[in-house]
């Protein structure tokens, strides 16, 4: 198998694209860490349920020691943690304009921090975040979700600079819109039909599996797909 003995960690793990992640790279060989706040394992032989809110860096600290004490190393990393909060600016509940920013972005931040030495002493780590279209563009009613993706971005393509001669990669993988419960709100309710033509949660891990398994004198950047249903406008 293509991550045979290669030890993961993802974050928001308990559902949609963090589960769909979990489960690929565990059928493709890997053992996995699995953070969210419910602590779940999927029921995967190889992996490792951790209860871990992405706003304590502490806590990210924490559960990425646990991880590295069970299997023993740690090579490949997904910052998947996310929300999101849609409407005019000034509209938002300043709680959304939070947990977008220490979600979104600072979750990144501190899950970068606790597992890059890692990765770097892995000497062929990944590092990816998750992060969307809405990091390349910006949409109306998106503006504090815009921040925390193009956030993610700017980070994720400094890292680079800094960890290629490491031997680190650092992707940031930026979908449009996926069918998950992240998609329900903003007038869309289970069954509408609309959803039916977005990307699947298991798409965008197909992309995730094949950025980590890209031969070691490579490196994907950025990437963004979007489903056929929706304009590449904005």
């Amino acid at each position: 198998m293509e991550l045979e003995g290669k030890v993961a960690l993802v974050t928001g793990a308990s559902g949609g694209i963090g589960a769909s992640v979990g489960r690929k790279l565990h059928d493709a060989g890997a053992s996995v860490g699995l953070l969210s706040r419910h602590g779940g394992d999927l029921g995967l032989e190889r992996g490792l349920g951790l209860a871990c809110d992405v706003r304590d860096r502490a806590a990210v600290g924490d559960a990425t020691e646990a991880v590295v004490e069970r299997f023993g190393h740690l090579d490949v990393v997904i910052a998947n943690a996310g929300v999101g909060s849609y409407g005019p600016f000034l509209e938002l509940d300043p709680e959304q304009v939070e947990a977008m920013i220490d979600i979104n972005l600072k979750g990144t931040l501190y899950t970068a921090a606790a597992t890059l030495p890692h990765l770097i002493d892995s000497g062929e780590g990944d590092f990816i975040s998750i992060a969307s279209v809405a990091g390349l563009r910006a949409f109306p009613g998106e503006s504090v979700y815009n921040a925390s993706k193009f956030g993610q971005l700017g980070f994720t393509r400094s890292l680079d600079h800094e960890l290629r001669e490491r031997g680190v990669r650092a992707t940031c993988i930026c979908p449009g819109a996926v069918n998950t419960n992240f998609a329900i709100g903003t007038g869309r309710t289970e069954g509408d039909p609309a959803l039916e033509g977005m990307l699947t949660a298991e798409e965008v891990a197909d992309v995730v599996l094949f950025t980590v398994t890209r031969p070691r004198r490579m490196r994907i950047l950025t990437t963004s797909f979007r489903p056929m249903i929706e304009p590449s406008w904005g």
